[in-house]
């Protein structure tokens, strides 16, 4: 009774970081996977094809941080109303995005939309400058 206690003696295991104290008193909990904020973080994260990027690079067409934002804001209205593939009008550019998996399918500047159809959408989100 007259002993130090000391680190390790009460709880001679180790403890091992991350895993809190209540999750271990149940035993039936587990702790929440890193593969669910993994989803989470990709489900709201805008894709760009390997199409969309060679379109993007060989029309010259760059993305500024503040057009990513329109763009990702464009997608979330269109989900919001249930579309699924949607043409976006930013400025002279337009996009054609897959809304469920949020990715750029293809993008045009404003010279090749001129006289082109746009099929297989069935929305259009128009954002104003």
């Amino acid at each position: 009774m007259n002993e130090p206690i000391r680190i390790g003696a009460l709880y001679p295991g180790r403890i091992q970081p991350g895993i809190s104290t209540a999750v271990k008193r149940s035993g039936n909990q587990t702790a929440s996977p890193a593969v669910e904020f993994k989803d989470v973080l990709q489900s709201k994260l805008l894709h760009f094809s390997n199409h969309a990027v060679k379109r993007l690079e060989q029309r010259g067409i760059e993305l500024k941080p503040e057009q990513l934002q329109k763009i990702e804001s464009a997608i979330e209205q269109a989900a919001a109303k249930g579309a699924r593939d949607s043409l976006i009008l930013l400025q002279d550019m337009a996009l054609i995005v897959n809304v469920s998996n949020r990715t750029v399918v293809t993008a045009m500047d404003g010279s090749c939309m001129k006289d082109n159809v746009f099929t297989q959408i069935d929305s259009a989100v128009i954002i104003s400058s």
